[in-house]
């Protein structure tokens, strides 16, 4: 699943794109994306002016004159610019710049439709309701708040309510950075240890953001362009590979049902599971 480097990369190739388009008219075909909204949809498109192009967590907002259009990607989502190796489109927009008397088509191409395409009232974004950007959250409150939550420390960063916009593979990069276990109780992290980890996200995102993000699959931004950040992984899909610290093998376990891959020697769990 795309996550917040990979909507960013989205975000950033999008805008200058849509912003001042009007959208002049737009097909869906029926599809679990829309959650029974397609009429709805496709009658208040037409005619919106696209003011702003946004990134929200995970979300991708397109902020129009008459409300807001929220797309989520879930795992297999694109949304594209005028691309043609769109497959599976569920949504298509055309677009018109009046001043420059240039149109364009935006897709929403969804093979395995776990994705999100809906609008939203004009301050709908406050709905949603989600936790701080990692990239804007301070030390001290991140500290603060880790040590309030309950839980393995690998459930608690996916937690979008927590922060939004971190995933599984830059939980697991930054879990390894940080050397700490994805089982250890997030109230049990130091504060050393919990600076350490604040410090190895914001460097792992901030530098996937640069690198076009991961392509692990389906992923490329809206110019269809694969991101290369996944040929720096050191622990994500890596299991029964050598550790690029100490050559321990990784390995690869399920927590909250999320394949999590780590290293058993430089992430080592102080605290005994109990035997059951």
């Amino acid at each position: 699943m795309p996550e917040l480097p990979e909507v960013e990369n989205v975000v950033r190739t999008l805008a200058p794109r849509l912003c001042g388009c009007r959208i002049e008219r737009v097909r869906m075909s029926a599809s679990r994306v829309f959650r029974g909204r397609q009429g709805e949809i496709e009658a208040s498109l037409p005619g919106c002016r696209v003011l702003a192009v946004r990134r929200y967590g995970k979300n991708i907002l397109i902020e129009l004159d008459r409300c807001l259009l929220r797309v989520h990607l879930g795992m297999t989502g694109k949304l594209l610019f005028d691309a043609e190796q769109a497959t599976h489109p569920r949504a298509t927009l055309w677009l018109c710049r009046e001043a420059e008397a240039e149109t364009g088509v935006l897709i929403f191409d969804d093979i395995r439709q776990f994705g999100r395409f809906e609008t939203l009232p004009a301050e709908g974004e406050e709905a949603l309701a989600l936790g701080p950007e990692p990239l804007e959250l301070s030390l001290g409150a991140f500290c603060k708040a880790l040590g309030e939550r309950g839980g393995a420390v690998k459930n608690v960063l996916l937690d979008q309510h927590f922060l939004r916009g971190m995933g599984n593979i830059y939980t697991d990069e930054a879990l390894f950075l940080a050397g700490i276990h994805p089982l250890t109780p997030a109230s049990r992290v130091t504060r050393k240890k919990a600076a350490a980890l604040y410090e190895a996200m914001r460097l792992l995102l901030q530098e996937a953001i640069d690198a076009g993000g991961s392509s692990i699959s389906d992923y490329v931004d809206a110019e269809g362009r694969r991101g290369g950040f996944q040929d720096r992984h050191q622990v994500y899909g890596r299991a029964a590979q050598p550790c690029t610290r100490c050559g321990t093998l990784i390995r690869r376990m399920v927590v909250a049902q999320r394949g999590t891959h780590y290293c058993p020697r430089c992430q080592r769990l102080a605290i005994k599971r109990p035997t059951r």
